[in-house]
């Protein structure tokens, strides 16, 4: 384990939490948006995370525990942006431009699916996130400073 490691692994949790800001964002910015590009309600998305690992550890803490196989890890990345195509609420509004013109939900809207409270909710735990891995990077320094001082 190298001496910026720690560092390292924070920085890609502050990179993941960043992009996760930026897409619930975006998710609530749209969320009284009926007509895209793509034709419908906007579809809210959601960021998939995927853990990295070291796939050949040369060094095992003693105190790891035995379903980490390979090792501690090496922080986090994106693995994907997917959008829930779940339908939307629907509310009635034969007036709207973007009515539904036939079938049985004649005259209703489509809304996007997006839910303003659990967005602000995952805001804040990304915010939250995205602090503590500022505060990882900070400990580090400050642990550096004292190795550097020790050694005067």
């Amino acid at each position: 384990m190298g001496m910026f490691t720690s560092i390292n692994i924070a920085a890609t949790g502050m990179a993941a939490e960043r992009l996760r800001s930026d897409v619930i964002s975006d998710n609530i910015a749209n969320a009284s948006t009926t007509r895209t590009q793509e034709g419908g309600a906007f579809k809210k998305s959601s960021v998939i995370l995927r853990p990295v690992a070291d796939s050949n550890p040369q060094w095992r803490m003693p105190f790891t525990p035995s379903n980490l196989d390979n090792g501690p890890g090496k922080g986090v990345k994106v693995l994907e942006i997917v959008k829930d195509t779940s339908q939307g609420r629907l509310v009635y509004d034969p007036d709207h431009p973007d009515a539904i013109q036939s079938g049985p939900n004649k005259g209703y809207v489509e809304y996007p699916n997006v839910n303003i409270v659990n967005e602000m909710v995952d805001l804040i735990s990304a915010s939250r996130a995205y602090e503590a891995n500022a505060t990882v990077i900070d400990g580090a320094k400050d642990m550096f400073t004292a190795a550097l001082d020790i050694g005067r």
